[in-house]
C-alpha cells in the first residue's frame, strides 16, 4: 500500500474514532504488502494437463512476527468452496510451514517434512499423504454436483490466525534446535483458551503449481487481510470454524482512487471481506501464438460465495441457487488485440453454459482461451479468440431485475475521506448507504511457451510464467 493510500486510510480511521464507532481501531483492509491475518490461496490443483502430466501444488506460510501462533489451515474444493480437510498449525517465531499437495489414487493428499506442530498430525510421507475427503458434499451435505474424491483435485486455500499463543503453549510450540519441545500438550493446553491472546497479523505465503515432466512451473502469492479480528478465533482441530465470516468488528477499509471507505456491516456475515476484494472488472492478458504453441488460462475465484447462500440457495450478491452445474453469474466478455482491435461478446463461452450467456459457475473458476486447459481444470469455461495474443476485460453486470439487485452489496453507516491530489487537502463526510459493484474476486493468468527439444543433445524447452489479474473497483 502506497503512503498516499496509508493516509487516507489512516484518516479514515480516526474519522471513525471520531464519530464513536465501536472497533474503529480494527477493520478488514486488502494489505497490499501482503501481511496480514488472513492469507487466501487462490488456486491449488493436482489435476493432469493436456499432456497427461500431474500438478503438485506446495504450499507455504511465514509468521515474520516475534510471536508465536495458531492458524486454522483450511482445503477448499473449487466447485462449491465444500472443505476437504482442515487442522490447526503452530508456528513458532519467525518461523516457516511448507507443505505439499499431491494426487492420490482417487483424490488428493497433503504431506509436509516441516517440524512445525500440527493437530491432528499431518503425514510426513509422499507415499502415504493426509487425504483430503469428501464429507463436506455427499450424503446429507450433498449439493447436487459430482460426489466424487475426484471433486478434492482442485480448489484454494484459506489460513485463518487464530491469535498468538503465549505461556507454557508458546514454549512448547516454539523450536529447539529445529524442532518445537511438546506439540501434543500445547493443543491440550490450548483446549480451555487461556494460553492465547489476539492475533497481530504478519503472516505472508505463497504456492508453486509445478509439473515436473511438462517442465512447467507457476507461483502465486496469497491475498493477505490484515487487522481481520480484534479477538481470539481459537477453535479445537476438527471444527470448521474460525471463517471468513468470523471477522470481527463488522468493519471494512477500501481505498480506491483518492478516497476511502471505511463501511460498517450486519453482524454475522462475511460481507466486510467481500468488500475489499469486490471489483468490477477484471482485466488480464493471454498469449495464444502458434509458433510457440502458447497456451493461457486464467483463475478467478471467489472466496466468500459459499457464505451467501442457504443450502444452495443463493441469498444475496450472487445471481443464481446452486445445481449439478453450478452457481452460474452472467459475465461480460471483451477481447482486444495487441493492435487495438476487439470483440465484445455475450456468447464466447464454450461449450455454452447452462444460462445461454458467458457465466462463472464455480467458485474456483478457470477460463481457458482456445481450449488451451494449461491446469487441465474440470471447472473450467473456454473463451474462443481469433487472436494470437491480447488482453481481455472481464465485467460483473449489475443484475437489476433480481430481488434484491445482484452483484451489488449495500453497506450502512459509512464514512468517506478524500484527499486531494494536488494540494494534500482532506475531505471527511458520512454517508448512510453505500453500494459495491461486481464481485469479490482474486486470481491471476498462467501461460506457457512449448519449443519441444532444442539443442544437442537436446533439452526440453517449456517455459511457463504468470501475472496477477488487474482490477477496477465501483463504489457508489
Amino acid at each position: 500500500m502506497n503512503t498516499f493510500n496509508k493516509k487516507s486510510l489512516y484518516v479514515a480511521m480516526a474519522g471513525l474514532s471520531a464519530l464513536g464507532v465501536t472497533g474503529a481501531a480494527q477493520a478488514v483492509t486488502l494489505n497490499a504488502d501482503g501481511l496480514g491475518q488472513v492469507l487466501i490461496y487462490p488456486y491449488y490443483t493436482v489435476r493432469e494437463q493436456t499432456a497427461g502430466f500431474a500438478f503438485n501444488s506446495l504450499l507455504s506460510v511465514v509468521n515474520s512476527t516475534a510471536s508465536a501462533k495458531a492458524v486454522k489451515v483450511r482445503f477448499l474444493e473449487g466447485k462449491f468452496s465444500r472443505e476437504v480437510l482442515d487442522f490447526n498449525l503452530y508456528l513458532s517465531p519467525k518461523d516457516v510451514w511448507t507443505a505439499a499437495i499431491i494426487p492420490t489414487a482417487t483424490s488428493a493428499g497433503v504431506f509436509t517434512a516441516d517440524k512445525s506442530c500440527t493437530q491432528p498430525t499431518v503425514s510426513s510421507s509422499a507415499t502415504a499423504p493426509t487425504e483430503f475427503v469428501n464429507f463436506g458434499y455427499t450424503g446429507t451435505n450433498a449439493d447436487g454436483a459430482d460426489t466424487s474424491l475426484d471433486r478434492t483435485r482442485e480448489g484454494y486455500v484459506e489460513i485463518i490466525e487464530m491469535g498468538n499463543v503465549i505461556g507454557t503453549v508458546a514454549t512448547g510450540v516454539t523450536h529447539v534446535s529445529g524442532v518445537p519441545p511438546a506439540c501434543p500438550s500445547a493443543s491440550a493446553v490450548l483446549v480451555s483458551g487461556t494460553d492465547i491472546v489476539p492475533g497481530n497479523g504478519g503472516l505472508f505465503g505463497g504456492m508453486t503449481l509445478v509439473n515436473v515432466p511438462a517442465g512447467e512451473d507457476f507461483t502465486e502469492d496469497a491475498v493477505a487481510l490484515d487487522f481481520f479480528s480484534q479477538t481470539t478465533l481459537w477453535t479445537t482441530a476438527g471444527d470448521t470454524n474460525p471463517t471468513l465470516a468470523n471477522v470481527n468488528p463488522k468493519i471494512s477499509v477500501v481505498t480506491t482512487g483518492n478516497t476511502t471507505y471505511a463501511s460498517l456491516w450486519p453482524v454475522g456475515q462475511a460481507d466486510p471481506v467481500s468488500a475489499v476484494l469486490m471489483h468490477n472488472n477484471v482485466y488480464n492478458e493471454f498469449v495464444l501464438d502458434a509458433v510457440t504453441k502458447s497456451g493461457t488460462d486464467w483463475v478467478v475465484t471467489m472466496p466468500t460465495k459459499r457464505n451467501y447462500y442457504s443450502g444452495t440457495q443463493v441469498i444475496n450478491l450472487f445471481q443464481r441457487n446452486f445445481t449439478a452445474t453450478g452457481a452460474c453469474d452472467d459475465v461480460l466478455l471483451t477481447q482486444y488485440d495487441r493492435e487495438e482491435r476487439t470483440v465484445a461478446s455475450q456468447t464466447s463461452f464454450s461449450p455454452p453454459p447452462p444460462t445461454n450467456t458467458d457465466s462463472l459457475c464455480w467458485e474456483a473458476n478457470v477460463i481457458t482461451f482456445n481450449n488451451s486447459n494449461v491446469l487441465g481444470s474440470k471447472n473450467q469455461a473456454n473463451v474462443t479468440s481469433g487472436f494470437a495474443n491480447g488482453w481481455v476485460t472481464l465485467n460483473f453486470p449489475l443484475i437489476a431485475t433480481a430481488t434484491p439487485p445482484r452483484h451489488v452489496l449495500v453497506a450502512g453507516t459509512t464514512n468517506t475521506v478524500t484527499i486531494s491530489p494536488a494540494t494534500g487537502a482532506v475531505t471527511a463526510g458520512q454517508v448512510a448507504f453505500t453500494t459495491y459493484n461486481g464481485l469479490p474476486v482474486v486470481g491471476f493468468m498462467v501461460q506457457t511457451f512449448v519449443n519441444g527439444a532444442l539443442g544437442t543433445p537436446p533439452i526440453l524447452s517449456n517455459y511457463g510464467g504468470n501475472f496477477i489479474h488487474k482490477y477496477t473497483r465501483s463504489i457508489q
